[in-house]
C-alpha cells in the first residue's frame, strides 16, 4: 500500500512539475497575455512548490475507483477536472481574490486552466503507465 501512494504521490508531483512548466511556458512565451489572460509567474521555487505539492496529492486520485475501467489517458483528462474545478471555485476566488473562475484574470483563464491541468492529468498517467501501475479497477457486477 505504501509503494502505491508513494507512485501516486510521484507521478502527480512530476504532472504538477510539468503543468508549472506550462504555465511558466505559456507565460514566457506571450500566449496566455495573447488571450488576455494575466497568467505568466516567473520560474523559481515559490511558484514550483504549489503545482508539485498539489500535484502530487491530487495524484493519489489515480488510486481511487474514479473512471476506473477508462483507458488510462482519458482517466487522467477526466481526474484533471478535479484540480481544475478547485482552482476555478477555491483558489481564484478566495485565495487569489480574482473572483469566481479567475475571471478578473482574463475571461478565457477557465479556458487555460482546464489545458494546464490537462496537461497534469496526462503526464500523471503516462507516468504510472510507465511503471506499470496496478490501478483500481471497475468492479464486475
Amino acid at each position: 500500500m505504501i509503494s502505491k501512494l508513494s507512485l501516486g504521490f510521484a507521478a502527480g508531483a512530476l504532472g504538477g512539475l510539468a503543468t508549472a512548466l506550462t504555465i511558466w511556458l505559456f507565460g514566457t512565451l506571450g500566449i496566455t497575455q495573447a488571450a488576455g489572460v494575466g497568467i505568466a509567474p516567473s520560474l523559481g521555487p515559490a511558484f514550483l512548490y504549489g503545482p508539485i505539492i498539489w500535484g502530487g496529492i491530487w495524484g493519489w486520485l489515480f488510486l481511487t475507483p474514479l473512471a476506473a475501467g477508462l483507458p488510462l489517458m482519458l482517466r487522467g483528462l477526466l481526474l484533471s477536472l478535479g484540480p481544475s474545478l478547485v482552482q476555478c471555485f477555491v483558489v481564484f476566488p478566495f485565495k487569489l481574490d480574482a473572483g469566481v473562475l479567475g475571471l478578473a484574470l482574463g475571461t478565457l483563464t477557465p479556458v487555460f486552466v482546464l489545458i494546464f491541468n490537462a496537461v497534469w492529468g496526462l503526464v500523471t498517467a503516462a507516468t504510472l503507465a510507465a511503471q506499470g501501475a496496478a490501478l483500481p479497477r471497475r468492479a464486475r457486477v
